[in-house]
């Protein structure tokens, strides 16, 4: 099975399923756009694999498609929409834009989203943000998840948080993607699925104990996740979990007080404009200086030398530019499904 395609027949191919399923062009554009660029940087949970659910939510009604956002609240350098369950690609990229305007004039810029449809890969959004020399901080959760653990707790409480930052630099951006717990939702399903443990024990068992066996995620009485540090230091990951659901959905005003029982997400977006601090030029040599002394570090293990958040994604977008996107078995073949299902030509 060639399970390869160019950048250039992936888009084709999602732009053509989206029409479809009758996804307003700029929508469309703007999901293909962020699934892409999550499987580019080596997402693959996060990237075209994200196709399938997102199209079967479509056809069931609970990702909207028509329409636009509400504005609840305005201010100089703050926003809050009701996303009213839009299509979360496109509400983000808009998000953006309008955090980059208040920036520009106030030096920050924040846009607060209740009920956003799922929003994908948080990384995918980010070297773009940065290309004006802004910093860009996104993080959300999922009002309707409750499969991470507080720590010292087996209960699902929260979901795994993640929080992205976009830092320009005087060369290549560093890019941050970070959930707040030990491991994803999306991976767990992944190992479920080709029945292969999870590389470390970031589950923990009703009993107390951690595990890697990603079945037990999908047992009457689950596992949970751990926040990030485990058994360990979970206490942190606890901490920033919280930090997370108190930016998104509670600045956002809807969240689990809310019981919303529809996938979604809440979602924080904040542009920094380093312009009206200290200037970019001496915010880029900083950060490219600190860069610098990072990888220069003596080396713990010589062939694992230091690497900076998000290099190894970015290296991996080049190439795959060049050489096409190598997909996973399942995500190709969950496309194929959809080509047949729609009378397309994969």
């Amino acid at each position: 099975m060639n399970s390869t395609l160019t950048y250039s027949q992936a888009e084709s191919f999602l732009l053509r399923l989206f029409q479809k399923v009758n996804l307003p062009k700029d929508k469309a554009l703007a999901t293909t756009k962020i699934l892409l660029e999550g499987e580019l940087l080596g997402h693959r949970t996060h990237g075209l694999q994200l196709t399938m659910p997102y199209i079967e939510h479509i056809k069931s009604g609970s990702m909207e498609i028509e329409g636009t956002y509400d504005v609840l609240n305005s201010a100089a350098s703050s926003k809050l929409w009701d996303g009213k369950y839009l299509t979360g690609p496109w509400l983000i990229q808009k998000g953006i834009k309008k955090a980059d305007v208040m920036a520009k004039e106030n030096g920050v810029g924040t846009v607060v989203i209740q009920k956003s449809s799922h929003i994908g890969c948080l990384a995918a959004y980010l070297e773009e943000a940065t290309q004006n020399g802004n910093m860009v901080i996104i993080a959300c959760s999922d009002p309707d998840n409750k499969t991470v653990a507080p720590f010292g707790g087996t209960t699902g409480v929260y979901s795994p948080n993640p929080l992205a930052l976009g830092i320009p630099t005087e060369t290549q951006p560093l890019i941050i993607d970070v959930s707040m717990s030990a491991t994803s939702n999306g991976l767990i399903h992944q190992k479920n699925k080709t029945n292969e443990p999870l590389e470390h024990p970031w589950l923990i068992t009703p009993d107390g104990e951690a595990t890697t066996d990603a079945k037990t995620f999908f047992e009457d009485e689950p596992s949970t996740i751990l926040p990030l540090g485990g058994l360990d230091s979970g206490y942190k990951g606890f901490a920033l979990g919280i930090m997370i659901e108190a930016m998104t959905s509670a600045l956002g005003g809807h969240g689990r007080s809310s019981e919303p029982g529809r996938w979604g997400a809440s979602v924080f977006i904040q542009v920094i404009n380093p312009k009206k601090f200290a200037g970019e030029s001496y915010f880029k040599r900083e950060m490219e200086r600190l860069k610098e002394q990072s990888l220069a570090s003596k080396a713990a293990n010589a062939d694992r030398p230091v690497r900076m958040p998000g290099e190894r994604g970015l290296a991996l977008k080049t190439k795959q530019m060049k050489s096409g996107l190598r997909l996973r078995n399942d995500t190709f073949e969950g496309l194929q499904k959809l080509s047949e299902e729609f009378g397309l030509k994969l």
